[in-house]
């Protein structure tokens, strides 16, 4: 109702108020700067609306209706609210703030900042953990219900857990929470009360009155948005030669200097007994500047650019109609004739300098360009203060740099003890901990649970952990990857050296072995079972201890084609040869019978054609296998969780078994042809020493199976070897150390008469 009259007093100025009537008065209101609070813009848009009257609002963001077609004759001289709100989000991203509290006032402004905020708080990974409205007008008829309110209010402020308030409102807005926080706590001055206050554009850090002489030490440290300013020269100068006019019909003069000099200026009701009354003497400059700054604010450069709009405009409309008129003797009527709608094109998507080299513009044609400055208040036990700008919002920056802020020269609350504030709704997870939703409550609070196993996180708040790369593993800790080991059986390793060291030894012994029996080549003993046939089978188990070593070391392309096929065809040789030996066995007893057809069964050809034919078919699945799908080296990162085993990759797994099948049955037959040979004559007899060895060679490949499959890495390659050395060893001791024995211990035995006696 005030805003309404004082509109409507201000465009029919006359001893009788008449609306819609303009008597004795030639001054007509061409433009409105104002006002403060977004509520008082918007019920003066509503009259001057209707007489087309342009209205720069400097305080407000948007009025109560910001359509403006509802508002057409409305402009903003302060800059986007849509760059404060992103300020506001960068801010408490870049201080890691996701548990916070909101002020408001009550009121429309208010439902509109919280409903805005509310949404990019939310996309922004922020809480609201507290949303509290202050009363937007005092309503003394219902003081009990004010009480309630403001104990709420407090309750939510003096929560431990929020450490950050966003307040959103106006110039009263700031007086209500120090009101509320001074009535409840009358010491929360000097008390450890320390919060974070973060305070709209809107908001002018003034406080009048009886709340001047308050400790307000509480809002020591608060970070204030800004509009943008710039320092008027000459502006200091002009405040210290302001004096008191004496004339108290002014009502605004004799209210400033009371509050700035507390007193007041005489009135006919005052006597010179009076202590508090002004002298006229007093000087803005002895003023401290925490008290009274002197520096040009955000509003006030707001209006100083509003009137340089408007000056412009009128300029630009006058010299228009300079052009289309010719010169009048008095140019004053040309100021008669202008209505206030005229300076509407003019103003719409203005673009000009003001005096102090700032390019203004209506990005809009309604609003005004421009960023945001951030300032940190700084509080003293005298109830003064000081103001320091730190920081800017510039709207034009790339996507995530709108903030700039020096973070040095802030001062936090002294409770703090210039640590930075932490305001979250739970402690943050430690690297090797991910967040797991806690459910009932807002998604920023939450459980740390250990990461699982195999993953790690390495930063604060991970969501969820992540795996390691292939070539990496987690740490105890499960913050970190270390670099995995590369695992292959190596010849410098005692279980490399050791089973070098046997096959070496092992291959001594065949040659040994060889070498005896090629210098005793002529004896019976040598002679009668197929010299040619034992040399083959002593040169193929030689190699086969000497193909062992092909399994240590780092596996190559090479190693990798040779490993397999080698170790399939040694082996089959030496089977063969031992099924050849054997068959020759079971057949020279036979041809020993009167008028056996064996005799011509018997001999070297029947012995070459066993062991070309097994070897050879031997031979084929080997080149099938590496003409279709040949081994080759790869690092196995799967199977062990600290190691990369280098091995060999089998290439074609059907052809591998395929090759220790056939192995398989060529030991089977060899050991049921020896079985049956087991009882011949002890003097030509082979048999039984065979078909031992036969069955110790199967027992060792049956047993080897299903420990080959079980194991990993180097265990898988130390026992393969093992069962080479193993059953290679077995078939030289089994078959070889009887003859031997005779060769070097009994050379006595060794002779013709002794085996034709033993065998009589």
């Amino acid at each position: 109702m005030m805003t309404y009259r004082t509109t409507l007093d201000l465009l029919f100025k006359s001893q009788q108020f008449v609306p819609n009537y303009k008597c004795d008065t030639m001054k007509n209101v061409m433009a409105i700067i104002g006002g403060l609070t977004s509520e008082t813009s918007s019920y003066m848009a509503d009259i001057v609306g209707l007489y087309k009257i342009p209205q720069l609002t400097y305080g407000s963001f948007a009025p109560r209706n910001s359509d403006n077609s509802e508002m057409p004759s409305s402009y903003s001289i302060v800059p986007n609210e849509s760059s404060q709100y992103i300020g506001i989000i960068r801010l408490l991203q870049h201080f890691g703030w996701t548990w916070i509290g909101i002020l408001t006032t009550d009121n429309m402004n208010g439902e509109r900042f919280l409903q805005t905020m509310e949404t990019l708080l939310s996309q922004h990974g922020i809480c609201s953990a507290s949303i509290q409205r202050i009363p937007y007008l005092t309503q003394w008829d219902k003081m009990y219900d004010m009480i309630g309110k403001a104990t709420i209010i407090y309750n939510g402020i003096t929560d431990e857990k929020i450490n950050t308030f966003i307040v959103c409102g106006d110039s009263l807005t700031i007086a209500w929470v120090t009101t509320i926080i001074f009535m409840l706590d009358p010491g929360v001055g000097q008390s450890s009360l320390g919060k974070v206050w973060i305070m709209t554009a809107q908001i002018d850090y003034v406080l009048t009155g009886i709340q001047r002489k308050w400790d307000r030490q509480f809002f020591d440290g608060a970070l204030f948005f800004t509009i943008r300013s710039k320092q008027i020269p000459g502006f200091k100068e002009f405040l210290k030669l302001i004096k008191p006019p004496w004339i108290q019909e002014d009502g605004f003069f004799p209210c400033f200097w009371g509050q700035a000099f507390d007193c007041s200026l005489p009135s006919p009701r005052s006597t010179p007994e009076d202590n508090d009354i002004c002298t006229g003497e007093e000087k803005l400059e002895d003023i401290p500047g925490s008290m009274f700054e002197v520096h040009l604010s955000g509003h006030s450069y707001s209006i100083y650019n509003a009137v340089y709009v408007l000056a412009q405009a009128l300029h630009t409309l006058f010299l228009l109609g300079s052009n289309h008129r010719h010169l009048r003797r008095h140019k004053l009527l040309d100021y008669e004739d202008t209505q206030p709608w005229q300076l509407h094109q003019f103003l719409k998507g203005m673009k000009f300098n003001n005096s102090l080299g700032d390019i203004m513009t209506f990005y809009d044609q309604k609003n005004m360009e421009g960023g945001f400055d951030i300032a940190n208040i700084v509080t003293f036990p005298n109830s003064t203060f000081q103001r320091r700008q730190i920081g800017k919002v510039d709207p034009d920056a790339l996507k995530g740099q709108e903030l700039v802020i020096n973070e040095d020269m802030i001062v936090w609350h002294r409770s703090f003890n210039q640590v930075l504030p932490i305001s979250l709704c739970n402690e943050h997870c430690q690297p090797g901990y991910q967040k797991r939703k806690n459910e009932g409550k807002k998604f920023c609070c939450y459980d740390c649970v250990p990461c699982p196993e195999g993953k790690i996180s390495n930063t604060i708040d991970m969501v969820a952990c992540v795996q390691c790369p292939e070539d990496r593993y987690a740490n105890q800790e499960r913050n970190g990857c270390l670099l995995k080991r590369i695992n292959f059986l190596s010849h410098e390793e005692p279980l490399g050296y050791s089973l070098a060291c046997l096959a070496a030894v092992f291959s001594l012994i065949t040659t040994w072995v060889l070498g005896t029996f090629i210098k005793h080549k002529d004896s019976p003993i040598v002679k009668a079972n197929n010299r040619d046939l034992t040399y083959t089978l002593l040169i193929s188990l030689l190699f086969c201890f000497l193909c062992s070593l092909l399994f240590l070391g780092p596996p190559g392309r090479v190693t990798c084609l040779l490993r397999q096929s080698a170790f399939g065809l040694i082996f089959s040789l030496s089977i063969s040869c031992v099924l050849a030996k054997t068959i020759l066995v079971s057949l020279a007893f036979k041809a020993t019978k009167p008028g056996s057809r064996m005799r011509t069964w018997v001999g070297k050809r029947l012995a070459v054609s066993i062991v070309l034919f097994c070897s050879l078919f031997q031979a084929s699945i080997c080149i099938v296998w590496l003409s279709t799908s040949p081994p080759f080296p790869e690092l196995d990162v799967h199977s062990v969780t600290e190691e990369m085993i280098l091995q060999c990759n089998e290439g074609s797994v059907v052809m591998f078994y395929c090759v220790l099948s056939y192995m398989a049955l060529l030991s089977f037959a060899s050991f049921i042809v020896a079985f049956q040979a087991r009882k011949l004559p002890d003097s030509f007899n082979e048999a039984k020493f065979i078909t031992f060895s036969m069955l110790a060679f199967c027992s060792v490949w049956v047993s080897f199976v299903p420990t080959y499959l079980s194991t990993r890495g180097k265990a898988m390659v130390a026992v393969e070897i093992f069962s080479i050395l193993c059953s290679t060893a077995v078939l030289l001791g089994c078959i070889f150390s009887p003859k031997c024995y005779i060769i070097v211990l009994r050379p006595d035995l060794n002779n013709k008469e002794q085996l034709i006696r033993r065998h009589a």
